[in-house]
C-alpha cells in the first residue's frame, strides 16, 4: 500500500516537473517573438529615433561615395590599362547643303573618346573640318565639313578614320543637294504632311454616311476591317522602329527602346481607358486617331528625312500612293462612330486633324533636324497606342455582335479582318522606298 502511495506521488511531480518545463519553454518563445523595439536595447532605440528620411538617403550616400571613389582613384584601370580603346562612331546624317560641300552630323556612341583623324571621299585623302572639337567624348556629337566636288545624282562612299586607324564607312545612297531652311521650305514639307496625313484620313471618314445606313452584321464586319488596319499599322510601326533602331549606338539599347516604349504607351492608354470606365464609340475613334496620329508623326519623320537626303524623289505617283495607303485609316477612324447615336460635326473635323497633323510635324523635323532616337521612341510609343486601340475595337465589336445575338467570330467578320490587312499590304507597295 505504501509502495503504491509512493508510486503516486512520484508520478504527480514527474507531472509538475513537465508542466513547469512546458511553461519555461513557452514563456521562452514569447520573449524571442517579442518586438526589437520592445527590448531593452540602447542601439535599436537610436534607430527607431532616428527620422524615415535619413535612414532613406543613408543607402544612398553609400552610392555616391563609392561611385566617386570608380570615378577618382579608378580602382579597375588595372583592367583597362593594357587594352585599346574601344570606339564607337555612328553617323547619324549625312547631308549636301550647297555644290562642293558635305556635312555629316556624327556621335560617340561608345565609352571611351574618339579622334577623327582623317577622312576618305570616294578612296581618296580629303580635307575636313570638325566642330565643334575634333576629339568626342561619350554621347558627344559633331559635325563634321568636307569641301568636296560631289556630283548630283552618283553614290558616295565616306570612311572616317580615328586617330587609332579604327575606319567607320557610310554609304550614300545618292548625292542630292539637301532644301534650304526658309519659308519656302517649310511651306512645302507642310504641304507633303497634308497630302500624306490629313487628307487622305479625311476623305476615308467620307464613308460615314454609308457604313450608317448598312446592316449591322455589315458594320462589324467594318469594325472587323478595322481591326486588321490596325493590326498590320502595329506590326508595321515595330519593324520600321526596329529599322531606325539598328541605325542608332548601342548605348540607346534600341531594341529594349521599342519594347519599353510600347508598353508605357499600352499601359497609359489603357489606365486612361479604365479610370474613364465605359469607353463610348466616340472615345474609341479618339484613341483610333491619337494611335494612327502617333504612327503618322514617326511615317512623317523617315518621310522628311529620306526626302532631305535624297533617298526618296517627291512625285505624283508617291503622293497617290500614300493616299490611298493612309485612306484605309480615315475609315477605320468612323467605323466605331456608326455605333455613336448622334456624333456631333466637330467630331469629324477634329479626328482628321488628330490623325494627320502630326505627319506634318513629323516632316518638318525629319527634313531639318532628324533624330533616329526620338523617331524610334515615337513610333514605339504609336504602336503602344495602336494595340490599346485594337483592344478597344475588339470589346466594341463583342459588345455588338452580343447585344445582336450574332457570333463574333464569323465568316464575315473574318473575312473583314483579312480584307483589312491584305488592303493595307497591297497599298504599301506604292509607298515603300
Amino acid at each position: 500500500m505504501d509502495d503504491q502511495i509512493q508510486t503516486t506521488s512520484d508520478k504527480q511531480k514527474d507531472q509538475g516537473d513537465a508542466v513547469l518545463n512546458s511553461q519555461i519553454l513557452s514563456s521562452q518563445v514569447l520573449s524571442s517573438q517579442i518586438p526589437s523595439s520592445q527590448l531593452p536595447s540602447s542601439q535599436v532605440s537610436r534607430m527607431r529615433s532616428m527620422p524615415n528620411w535619413l535612414l532613406a538617403l543613408f543607402p544612398l550616400a553609400l552610392l555616391i561615395g563609392l561611385i566617386v571613389v570608380f570615378v577618382y582613384v579608378n580602382p579597375l584601370g588595372f583592367f583597362t590599362g593594357s587594352f585599346p580603346p574601344l570606339e564607337q562612331l555612328t553617323v547619324q546624317k549625312v547631308t549636301f547643303p550647297q555644290a562642293g560641300e558635305i556635312q555629316m552630323e556624327v556621335i560617340n556612341g561608345g565609352p571611351d573618346p574618339v579622334s577623327i583623324a582623317q577622312v576618305i571621299v570616294d578612296d581618296a585623302y580629303w580635307n575636313f573640318t570638325i566642330e565643334p572639337y575634333t576629339s568626342l567624348e561619350r554621347l558627344e556629337t559633331a559635325v563634321v565639313d568636307i569641301p568636296y566636288p560631289w556630283v548630283e545624282g552618283e553614290p558616295l562612299p565616306i570612311v572616317l578614320i580615328t586617330s587609332t586607324g579604327v575606319t567607320f564607312l557610310t554609304e550614300v545612297e545618292v548625292a542630292v543637294q539637301s532644301p534650304a531652311t526658309g519659308a519656302d521650305t517649310f511651306l512645302a514639307y507642310a504641304l507633303l504632311g497634308i497630302y500624306v496625313g490629313v487628307i487622305p484620313v479625311a476623305l476615308g471618314m467620307l464613308w460615314y454616311p454609308f457604313m450608317r445606313r448598312i446592316d449591322q452584321k455589315w458594320v462589324h464586319a467594318i469594325l472587323a476591317l478595322t481591326v486588321g488596319l490596325l493590326v498590320f499599322l502595329f506590326v508595321d510601326t515595330i519593324l520600321e522602329a526596329a529599322e531606325i533602331a539598328a541605325e542608332l549606338p548601342g548605348v540607346f539599347q534600341g531594341l529594349p527602346l521599342i519594347v519599353f516604349g510600347t508598353l508605357l504607351s499600352l499601359g497609359v492608354l489603357m489606365a486612361v481607358s479604365q479610370r474613364r470606365g465605359h469607353s463610348t464609340p466616340t472615345m474609341i475613334a479618339t484613341f483610333i486617331a491619337l494611335g494612327i496620329g502617333m504612327h503618322n508623326f514617326g511615317e512623317g519623320l523617315a518621310i522628311g528625312a529620306a526626302f532631305a537626303t535624297g533617298a526618296a524623289a517627291l512625285g505624283s505617283f508617291l503622293v497617290v500612293g500614300f493616299t490611298l495607303h493612309n485612306i484605309t485609316e480615315g475609315i477605320g477612324i468612323a467605323a466605331p462612330l456608326v455605333k455613336e447615336d448622334k456624333p456631333r460635326l466637330r467630331i469629324f473635323i477634329l479626328l482628321p486633324l488628330l490623325a494627320g497633323l502630326p505627319a506634318i510635324l513629323g516632316t518638318w523635323i525629319g527634313g531639318f533636324a532628324f533624330s533616329p532616337f526620338w523617331a524610334v521612341l515615337f513610333l514605339s510609343l504609336g504602336a503602344g497606342a495602336i494595340l490599346q486601340v485594337i483592344w478597344e475595337v475588339g470589346k466594341l465589336l463583342f459588345r455588338g455582335a452580343q447585344r445582336d445575338n450574332q457570333p463574333v467570330i464569323s465568316w464575315m467578320n473574318f473575312a473583314g479582318l483579312t480584307a483589312g490587312i491584305l488592303i493595307m499590304y497591297l497599298t504599301a507597295f506604292l509607298v515603300k522606298f
